[in-house]
């Protein structure tokens, strides 16, 4: 059972994650300077209970669509819309414009790597340098399902299996890569049976419960911590965006959306809140309104802050 003052606090970041969303796409409709433009809508139970349940000490390499990991970890959204409108105070200082640029080693976040699954072998590497220095640490990265079909998935995990390593992937499966459906790229879509074959514990979750999301990534991430080595966790869900803004999507059928609106992550995280008991109507109304004002603030801000200088264009080029 999770704590009623951590299921409220889970309600405030989604919350916070949708509200940052749809002021990034409305900010893309008005032409205010954002660059690539990722939705996460329907994701916000998947970033907000993996991010939740990582260490202090652990290791995250989110995605596009992960923007509630990138905020529970403590990247502001000041840094984010900034990042996003080429500021200088952005995480990238300028040198991106989209949620691909954004980490902070010092707050335990890898920057998004924009080709998939990239990101899984770093992570990888980051784990088993955990285990190699006998730190009782966990690296956790997500990868899509179209992500699955890639070569780097199979290696990754192979070398996790077998090295046990404390490394923990979230697969989100939100039914499409980019215009693919599932029955378009793959046989078998059993992701756990997948991933088993390399001796990974394995475990699939409702990717619309933050609550469900996070048990199983506490889980895997105490095993890891000891000694336990990798799980593999598939997190259902929809994208309920295109690709990208750009992207309108027409090839998902209506339905398809409708059907999985009704299972929209945050107002089925609110329901059960007000259902058993754990916090008022008025309560979380209060909680939107500061997710509202501070996305406000942020934007604000962010709008306000100095492009780069140019003469900085070199820092930071290695090669």
């Amino acid at each position: 059972m999770v704590d009623p003052r951590v299921q409220i606090e889970m309600y405030a970041w989604m919350k916070l994650a949708r509200t940052f969303d749809e002021q990034m796409v409305a900010m893309w409709k008005q032409g205010r300077g954002l660059g690539g433009t990722f939705s996460g809508r329907g994701h916000e139970a998947i970033g907000v209970g993996a991010g939740m349940a990582l260490g202090p000490d652990d290791i995250v390499a989110p995605m596009h669509r992960d923007l509630g990991t990138y905020l529970v970890r403590g990247m502001s959204p000041e840094r984010i819309f900034g990042n996003m409108l080429g500021r200088a105070t952005g995480a990238s200082r300028g040198r991106d414009a989209n949620l691909h640029g954004v980490g902070d080693l010092g707050l335990g976040i890898i920057g998004f790597i924009s080709h998939l699954p990239q990101s899984l072998p770093t992570t990888l590497g980051v784990a088993m340098s955990f285990r190699y220095r006998g730190e009782p640490r966990a690296a956790m990265t997500f990868v899509g399902d179209g992500g699955t079909t890639s070569g780097a998935f199979h290696e990754t995990l192979n070398m996790a299996g077998l090295w046990q390593a404390p490394f923990v992937l979230v697969i989100e499966n939100n039914q499409y890569a980019y215009s693919t459906p599932l029955d378009q790229q793959m046989h078998s879509p059993n992701f756990s049976e997948r991933a088993g074959v390399y001796g990974i514990t394995t475990a699939t979750v409702d990717g619309n419960s933050v609550v469900d999301v996070h048990a199983a990534c506490t889980e895997a991430l105490e095993r890891a911590r000891a000694g336990g080595g990798p799980t593999v966790i598939e997190a259902t869900t929809m994208r309920m965006l295109g690709h990208a803004i750009h992207d309108g999507a027409e090839y998902v059928p209506a339905g398809l959306l409708e059907e999985w609106e009704r299972r929209d992550p945050v107002a089925g995280h609110r329901r059960h809140l007000t259902e058993a008991g754990i916090a008022s109507e008025a309560t979380l109304d209060r909680l939107d309104v500061a997710a509202r004002e501070r996305i406000a603030t942020a934007v604000a801000e962010a709008e306000r802050a100095p492009l780069p200088d140019p003469d900085t264009l070199t820092d930071g080029v290695y090669a």
